[in-house]
């Protein structure tokens, strides 16, 4: 678009001069005088229109390469060097931009837009001017990618390609590691005081130590093959060998430490004397939510109703990852702490929905807390309107659970029976 006239001359009146300035005149100037008066009449105001131009998707904007070896093109050469550009085959956006003396020099001078100086993160944008006296046109062109190219010497023939970064496929902790530093170092004062939690609740320590710990330990063979059985059978942190059923699901193995203090919002409504909504929360919480009122103990008021809030936020991913209740769940907020903690468990970073052995793992961890919130004897069919699912569905999650069921008043009942006993794989025979 351009721009009107710029003038910034300054008119003053001519005055008459006196005498002495006329004899002063007259006078010969030094040679010094002559110089400066030279550059003066150099320095003359030029009037331009200027103009800015956008990107053209037709056109190849310029490029802008320096020499830092402190090379000048046109020394001792009439033509100027010869320039010319690549673009990668396969990577479009690579380019690289190659410069040769014609003076017989065997040295090319390479810059590159993919490595170096390039690939730094640009605090500003460049652009280039072009001023033309005749038309008092000053045009300002936007510079291709934003990048300048560093032109290195590479000696013709030897090693004129720059070797390309490398493409080394990181692994899911070195991912972490590298979302964590920039994070630490970029991220909003909010992202990382969420990143630095992540981390408290996560702790690594260093093999070395840990096998250190471990000297001198006798390895207990039977909880060993229990914790081989415990990851093979998809389900929540479990102990075979439990005497009491708390024991048998743990609580603090499925709700941590640090997330206790997220998972207050059902009772911080019935404190404030706010009704809980039915279409906020499933029918499991809002059929049992007298019982909270009846608890006179602080303690087991606050770890019962933080159970019901877990499941929420379980049935709500659950829903935020399935078809069927995907609007159900749409404006419903997880903590974040939670959902990064679900997302790591169950999946649904990279994909909209969920695997069918992640979604069965999240359908037990809701059974379980549902056997904790009732003292481990639930209604089937409560849960299972909940989860979207079909009653006989629900009863073969129990049974992997090692419930047991029975029907009262047509009721199917799932019973946490001591010691766990799990149900046995059963193989189809191939038909001769």
């Amino acid at each position: 678009m351009a721009k009107p006239d710029i003038h910034t001359a300054e008119t003053n009146e001519e005055k008459p001069a006196t005498q002495a300035e006329e004899e002063e005149q007259n006078t010969p100037t030094p040679k010094k005088h002559k110089k400066t008066e030279k550059k003066n009449r150099e320095e003359e105001e030029i009037h331009v229109k200027i103009e800015t131009l956008g990107e053209n998707p037709n056109k190849v904007s310029p490029f802008v390469g320096y020499f830092p070896s402190g090379y000048v093109p046109l020394k001792n050469q009439a033509d100027g060097p010869t320039v010319r550009v690549f673009r990668h085959e396969k990577w479009t956006k690579r380019l690289q931009l190659v410069v040769s003396p014609n003076n017989g020099s065997q040295v090319d001078f390479v810059g590159t837009n993919y490595s170096g100086e390039a690939t730094a993160p640009q605090l500003c944008t460049y652009a280039l001017g072009v001023l033309d006296k005749q038309l008092q046109t000053l045009k300002i062109v936007p510079i291709a990618s934003n990048k300048i190219f560093r032109l290195e010497p590479r000696v013709r023939g030897l090693d004129l390609s720059v070797k390309e970064p490398s493409q080394e496929e990181l692994t899911p902790e070195k991912k972490h590691v590298k979302m964590r530093d920039t994070t630490l170092i970029f991220g909003t004062k909010k992202d990382r005081k969420r990143m630095m939690k992540f981390e408290a609740l996560h702790p690594k320590e260093d093999p070395e130590a840990l096998g250190r710990k471990f000297e001198g330990v006798k390895i207990n063979k039977e909880a060993l093959e229990s914790a081989v059985m415990h990851s093979s059978r998809n389900a929540p942190p479990h102990d075979s060998c439990a005497t009491t059923p708390q024991m048998a699901y743990p609580l603090d193995k499925i709700i941590f430490k640090g997330e206790w203090d997220y998972l207050v919002d059902i009772l911080e409504l019935l404190q404030d004397g706010a009704e809980v909504a039915p279409d906020g929360y499933p029918s499991f919480i809002c059929n049992r939510l007298h019982r909270l009122e009846s608890i006179k103990d602080g303690v087991e008021k606050k770890r019962l109703a933080c159970v019901f809030s877990y499941i929420n936020h379980l049935i709500k991913f659950k829903d935020k990852h399935s078809r069927e209740g995907f609007s159900s769940a749409k404006h419903h907020k997880i903590p974040s702490i939670l959902s990064q903690k679900f997302s790591t468990m169950f999946g649904g970073l990279d994909r909209e929905w969920l695997a069918d052995e992640e979604m069965d793992l999240l359908i037990r961890y809701v059974l379980v807390l549902t056997l904790i919130a009732d003292g481990f004897t639930t209604a089937v069919s409560d849960i299972a309107k909940d989860l979207r699912m079909h009653k006989n569905t629900v009863r073969e999650h129990f049974e992997q659970l090692g419930c047991k069921l029975m029907s009262e008043n047509k009721v199917w009942l799932a019973t946490l029976s001591l010691p766990l006993e799990f149900p046995k794989p059963k193989y189809k025979r191939k038909k001769k």
